[in-house]
């Protein structure tokens, strides 16, 4: 049974920015959120939205990578009086771009998902395995300028995995994890993704642009649109009225005994020559 603990809370956070002048000479400011969301033990949360809407930094904020307006709480416990040692043994954050300043190789690159570690007997083979769940221990010799977009995919993938291995009742949030990748491999790391989670007990929260992989391995949806939620509901039934409105397409739901619904756009005005 699924326990049902809240490992994240956020109250009324935002965050401002300011732009440019436009052309009146007048400061123009952004305000995204605000956001109030809890986040359970064992959740899998699939955060949807179209480019622009704000995906990114609200996990960034998650992460702890910008100041925030709000209140928010990790473990019972207000984040801004945890220190970064604290919060890096429960908490690991996966972004979208995977490249590396120096030419290191791939064991000092999963290595450094530890390095808040004062004493870790265990790393060789914490190492060891967290490539191995991440379907990257063939790449543990190699250079890390050496390999291709997928593979320093799975090499990242490895290293907060390695950061959350010996952890439990923590969580994963990770932005576009799937992206560039083919269609073989999506699946083979997400599923790596989500095993990894449910052996530990951990919270899942991934930013997705594939509308049927959210609702296959999901259990919950939070749609962002224009900065602020435009919905936080369950994956089943496949909420498709929601869907369109987020994305502004037609969809058609393909109904599958003993699976969950498809959603497929239909009515693209698309045109091809001859």
């Amino acid at each position: 049974m699924h326990q049902t603990n809240i490992l994240l809370s956020l109250k009324d956070v935002s965050l401002k920015s300011v732009r440019v002048k436009n052309n009146n000479a007048q400061d123009r400011t952004n305000m995204l959120g605000p956001f109030s969301i809890d986040i359970k033990s064992n959740e899998r949360i699939a955060i949807l939205g179209p480019s622009g809407a704000g995906k990114s930094t609200l996990l960034q904020i998650m992460s702890g990578l910008h100041e925030y307006f709000g209140y928010m709480e990790f473990l019972s416990k207000p984040i801004r009086q945890m220190s970064v040692q604290e919060l890096s043994h429960k908490r690991a954050f996966l972004p979208q771009q995977h490249e590396t300043a120096f030419n290191l190789s791939v064991q000092l690159i999963i290595s450094l998902g530890r390095v808040s570690r004062e004493h870790d007997p265990e790393l060789v083979q914490i190492i060891r395995e967290s490539a191995r769940a991440a379907r990257a221990e063939h790449l543990l010799e190699r250079s890390y300028q050496t390999l291709s977009g997928g593979e320093k995919a799975r090499v990242h993938l490895a290293r907060i995995f390695a950061q959350l291995w010996d952890q439990h009742d923590g969580i994963l949030l990770i932005d576009e994890p799937l992206a560039a990748l083919d269609p073989g491999l999506q699946i083979e790391l997400l599923l790596a993704i989500l095993k990894f989670c449910q052996d530990r007990s951990l919270a899942l929260v991934a930013i997705l642009h594939d509308i049927q992989q959210a609702i296959e391995h999901f259990e919950r949806l939070i749609l962002i649109k224009d900065g602020k939620i435009m919905a936080d509901l369950p994956s089943h039934p496949a909420p498709q009225r929601e869907l369109e409105g987020l994305y502004e397409i037609d969809l058609e739901r393909l109904t599958r005994p003993g699976r969950k619904d498809l959603l497929i756009p239909v009515n693209l005005r698309c045109t091809y020559a001859n």
